[in-house]
């Protein structure tokens, strides 16, 4: 029987992984095993920050929304709870895009909230 050489695996392996550490500083980026670990670690923190983007975004509009709303003589606890009793079904990232870009429909709704408060 013919022996079994594992190289040509072993090198498309190392290969796969060092290409992925590519930028990382000093061995990290050089070396096989060092830059196999941080490859996972990176891994690890990629998906753990996939699934805390969701909640900064979330709090970054959350505090648009109430900035925009404490000009507009109200705050954002009291201004959800009015659009809801209002029947107004608008996400909070909507209500910060326009906080921005549209402050004089945000007032409406302000005064919409206010008026079912």
């Amino acid at each position: 029987m013919p022996r079994i050489k594992r190289g040509v695996p072993a090198r498309k392996r190392h290969k796969k992984i060092l290409k992925m550490a590519k930028g990382y500083r000093g061995s990290k980026s050089k070396l096989f095993r060092v830059a196999n670990q941080q490859v996972m670690k990176s891994g690890n923190y990629a998906y753990i920050h996939r699934k805390l983007k969701k909640r900064d975004f979330r709090k970054l509009w959350i505090s648009r929304i109430n900035a925009a709303a404490r000009i507009n003589g109200t705050n954002y606890s009291k201004m959800i709870y009015g659009l809801k009793m209002a029947g107004v079904d608008i996400n909070r990232k909507m209500l910060s895009e326009m906080a921005i870009l549209d402050p004089q429909g945000f007032a409406e709704l302000a005064e919409l909230a206010k008026s079912h408060n």
